[in-house]
């Protein structure tokens, strides 16, 4: 049934308004009561009666059967998010460091409640990757999913490697343009990613995965010693997060800048684009692409979760069912490119073998392999100034 919902949404911000922009174009059995919002000074492009700072006003309304949630507090979000399921309210939300922290938690209360919490807005904006990973993969062996899930450093990368701008320069264009925040740590530093990551994991192979478990290098120490080898030996460099079985028994789960060749399809994913590849037992290689930044691409998946509790959908986790003996893992060697400055760091994380080294005045660099949990365990040694990492393909 085509069941109508009255909204309470959270949050005016980027995506708030660009939901709005896309609701106001469709003729949809639903309607907007109320938005809640931070601050009330700021000017508005809608009637002041719609605007609010008190949550109760939508979490106590017996009229607001749907609650949307936009903000970026993770913290506020989960008390909006779980208060709204337990009161009887269906959610929808893009807050991936909010769902990605408390997925376990919010699953439990959506079986006691028998309420319905839907995000594909908070992974990899327009793509429905978590609606795919539920619907047509929910049967299949998947061997990998990875891909370029966050647009804001996507744009920053392509900007270095196709317009020769400088990482500060490209950095400053994305914020301009909304694709990065004031504070880019969660973009460049690879948080984002890794946040995205743990809730395709879940999905994908039924896991709950704490991110603090997860290894994510991100972008933020990318030096111009490494553009110039990416460069020489036709390299670009993505961000990328990875979700990979081994071994039938295990996952592995990483994010790290990848060096990728022009044979590798996510080479061409650029801008605020993002792409995701599923490998698969049976139906083999597939590619998702699509826009990962912006209010109107997040937007569209937001409203397109809202268009799905007006029929009664949820997601039934079908992968936890039958997880089996699959287990997390860190025990795993990747082909790593490492520039340094202290000869200490690789004695430190141990590299069980070298296939090339580099010396110079002002720049150092190895490629070899080391294990995951190695990376993992001096992560705060490989994020210091004067280093960088990347996988090679």
């Amino acid at each position: 049934m085509n069941n109508k919902l009255t909204l309470g949404i959270f949050g005016f911000g980027v995506v708030g308004q660009g939901l709005h922009d896309i609701i106001k174009t469709k003729n949809l059995n639903l309607a907007i009561k109320r938005f809640v919002i931070k601050h009330p000074e700021k000017e508005r492009t809608l009637p002041a009666a719609l605007f609010t700072t008190d949550a109760s006003s939508i979490l106590d309304d017996p009229e607001v059967n749907t609650v949307v949630e936009l903000i970026d507090d993770a913290t506020a979000a989960f008390e909006i998010v779980s208060t709204a399921l337990r009161s009887g309210k269906n959610v929808v939300s893009a807050n991936k460091k909010m769902i990605a922290n408390h997925l376990e938690e919010l699953v439990d209360i959506q079986h006691q409640h028998g309420t319905s919490l839907l995000y594909e807005g908070a992974v990899c904006g327009s793509i429905p990757i978590i609606r795919n990973l539920e619907e047509y993969y929910d049967n299949e062996l998947l061997h990998s999913v990875t891909g370029i899930f966050n647009g804001s450093s996507n744009y920053i990368l392509s900007k270095i490697f196709n317009e020769n701008l400088a990482y500060s320069t490209a950095l400053k264009q994305a914020q301009d343009l909304g694709f990065a925040e004031t504070d880019p740590t969660l973009d460049v530093g690879g948080y984002d990613a890794k946040f995205k990551l743990a809730i395709v994991a879940s999905h994908a192979y039924g896991l709950y995965i704490a991110p603090d478990a997860i290894l994510n290098i991100g972008i933020d120490k990318l030096g111009a010693q490494d553009i110039q080898f990416a460069r020489e030996k036709n390299f670009k460099i993505k961000l990328i997060p990875t979700a990979r079985e081994i071994n039938d028994k295990a996952v592995i789960l990483y994010v790290l800048p990848k060096l990728v060749l022009p044979d590798n399809i996510l080479y061409g994913v650029e801008n605020e684009y993002n792409g995701v590849q599923v490998k698969a037992a049976f139906a083999d290689e597939q590619f998702f692409y699509g826009k990962g930044a912006g209010g109107h691409p997040t937007g569209s998946a937001v409203l397109s979760d809202i268009a799905a509790l007006r029929y009664g959908y949820r997601y039934e986790y079908k992968k936890h069912l039958g997880a089996g003996g699959l287990t997390y893992s860190t025990d795993w060697d990747l082909t790593v490119y490492l520039r340094y400055a202290d000869e200490q760091l690789i004695e430190t994380l141990g590299f069980s073998s070298i296939s090339e080294r580099y010396y110079a005045n002002n720049f150092k660099y190895v490629i070899g392999r080391i294990n995951l949990g190695n990376i993992l365990k001096n992560r705060e040694a490989i994020n210091r100034d004067g280093v960088f990492m990347a996988e090679i393909a």
